[in-house]
């Protein structure tokens, strides 16, 4: 059997007490959830003694324009943020990617998979407590895995799972510690076990699978068992969240910061101030025209780095005057994407005309490319497609009448995706596209895209992050034009093949010649408007030492993060 094995690890020792927590669900006991789970998080960590040391102490407060949709709730959450504060703050994955992006145990010690590639054998280490007190088992990550796999729950990347055998038959626990789960043998078989969290069988076994998106559990009382422990959450305005003193050792052990707190700051001029005022220590997904004032500030210095997201627009094909492929590929053809990285990214990042991103090993350089600038050739597909100026007024029209005419959305709190509406109003208007902007909440703006109920829009201003291994299914294949991120409504049979094969090919040569047919594939269908791949900016303040942030995301060093003693305010004032 092909195996990874990782170093021994020591069992933390933990005051016997700990083990001895009740096991029983809040739901089934007098109380609320939240009051329930609350007090036993309280009652557990508060008998643990705080670590002592320079390097202990302090609150870091982070400012992004977004609330972590869904918040800590692994199993239904899309969000950038929400996901990053899952796997590195409140909760734990299996396996994580170390500071050169190979795979190492995380909640997992080590595992194998067989040599057929038909079972995947998990050993959890023996020393990681969720926050209430009980040990994390083997039947947790069973339960998530069931639910997970389940379709009632709605879990959003659905084709993570696609090569494994859902549900109960899918996953068997061998031991406290130990759990097999079955699959087909495929490429990407490593890829969810580092991107969902683990969930608490304990606590959530009892909810039924299509009732988990609105529990409480997911942001109003997360019990993790990640190094950092849930305190408050007031919605719209800040996370807080405290040392977990019992995270293990062999991982690190507890965070030097004695708290932690993510405050929701929709304006970004205020947050850049807030930076430069000591109101935050980091400033998420800083806006390019803030940098050189970042640079030039003693208080605070600028991190950017390559990233894993693009920029792009959603078009919904469903709509008459967006199903045709010529007019999506016309509309990308008009706009000066060259121009929009420059002005609106500050020239961070490379223009984008797939999803593939740069980093990635079946990335086709001849596709940057593809679909120039050239408003001129856009007049002409539209003309070929049927779309003419009829009446003169200035609007292209189909032969019935219908005016070529889209309301394109984006969300209140980035307004770079605002700025990219306004840019494309103007250049579109330029060959006859008449564009209306909408811009909303971003949990509207969310909820219009996942609900498949609610699908009233045209177009929407959007970033994605791709993972380390790229698998568009969930976006773009015809079977999910009806799932959470079915967004374009694609019916495109050329991509779903190619979708299909790509996971099973093992071969390098082979991989590269199908992800260049794959990015042709796109190009064609244009089921989005890909802008570009914008480097990652994040404004940190001077204060905190050994901050690294690189294509993980802000947080995956946060445990190791620290303030020396004389730069560290008091936590009430951090606290608000």
């Amino acid at each position: 059997m092909k195996r990874w094995p990782l170093p021994v690890l020591a069992t933390l020792c933990i005051a016997l007490a700990a083990c001895d927590q009740a096991q029983g669900n809040p739901v089934s006991e007098s109380g609320d959830f939240c009051e329930v789970a609350q007090a036993r998080m309280d009652a557990f960590l508060s008998e643990l003694d705080q670590p002592s040391g320079d390097r202990f102490g302090g609150t870091v407060v982070a400012g992004s324009p977004a609330e972590l949709a869904d918040g800590m709730n692994s199993l239904v959450s899309v969000d950038y943020g929400a996901n990053q504060h899952q796997v590195f703050v409140n909760l734990m994955t299996l396996i994580r990617l170390d500071d050169a992006l190979e795979p190492v145990g995380y909640l997992a010690e080590s595992w194998e998979l067989a040599d057929d590639g038909s079972s995947l054998t998990f050993r959890l280490r023996p020393d990681v407590f969720w926050h209430d007190g009980v040990p994390t088992t083997a039947e947790d990550v069973a339960f998530t895995y069931r639910r997970a796999t389940d379709p009632a729950t709605g879990f959003p990347n659905a084709s993570a799972w696609s090569r494994y055998v859902s549900g109960p038959e899918g996953v068997e626990v061998l031991d406290d510690l130990t759990v097999r789960i079955r699959l087909e043998p495929h490429a990407d078989w490593m890829a969810p076990w580092r991107n969902v969290a683990i969930l608490p069988a304990h606590l959530l076994s009892d909810v039924a699978p299509e009732e988990l998106r609105q529990h409480p559990f997911g942001t109003r009382c997360p019990v993790g068992n990640g190094p950092f422990r849930f305190v408050e959450h007031r919605d719209g305005d800040r996370w807080v969240f405290a040392r977990n003193q019992s995270f293990p050792e062999s991982l690190g052990g507890p965070p030097h910061v004695d708290r932690y707190v993510y405050r929701v700051i929709p304006d970004q001029t205020t947050l850049v101030t807030e930076l430069l005022t000591g109101g935050v220590d980091v400033y998420v997904g800083a806006r390019t025209e803030h940098a050189e004032r970042i640079e030039s500030s003693a208080e605070a210095r600028m991190v950017n780095y390559p990233f894993r997201s693009f920029l792009f627009v959603v078009w919904n094909s469903r709509r008459p005057q967006l199903a045709q492929p010529e007019v999506r590929r016309a509309i990308t053809t008009a706009l000066d994407r060259e121009e929009m990285l420059e002005v609106l990214g500050g020239g961070y990042g490379l223009v984008a005309n797939a999803s593939v991103p740069p980093f990635h090993r079946g990335y086709d350089p001849a596709m940057e490319d593809a679909l120039p600038h050239d408003p001129d050739q856009a007049r002409r597909m539209l003309a070929e497609a049927g779309w003419v100026d009829r009446d003169g007024d200035g609007v292209r029209e189909r032969a019935d009448g219908l005016p070529l005419s889209i309301t394109l959305n984006a969300n209140t709190e980035s307004r770079q995706r605002v700025e990219v509406a306004e840019v494309m109003q103007a250049q579109l208007a330029e060959v006859g596209i008449q564009v209306h902007i909408q811009v909303q909440e971003w949990a509207t703006h969310l909820g219009e895209l996942t609900d498949p109920e609610a699908r009233d829009y045209d177009g929407a201003v959007m970033a994605w992050l791709t993972d380390f291994e790229v698998d568009d299914t969930d976006l773009l294949h015809s079977e999910r034009v009806d799932g959470p991120l079915g967004w374009s409504g694609t019916n495109n049979a050329e991509i779903d093949r190619l979708l299909e094969t790509l996971p099973n090919v093992l071969d390098p040569d082979e991989s590269r010649a199908l992800w260049s047919e794959y990015q042709r594939a796109i190009v064609a269908e244009q089921p989005f408007t890909f802008l570009f791949f914008p480097d990652r900016l994040d404004g940190v303040s001077r204060r905190l030492r050994d901050v690294k942030m690189d294509a993980r995301g802000e947080w995956a060093t946060l445990t190791r993060w620290w303030i020396p003693e004389s730069d560290r305010r008091r936590r009430a004032a951090a606290d608000g």
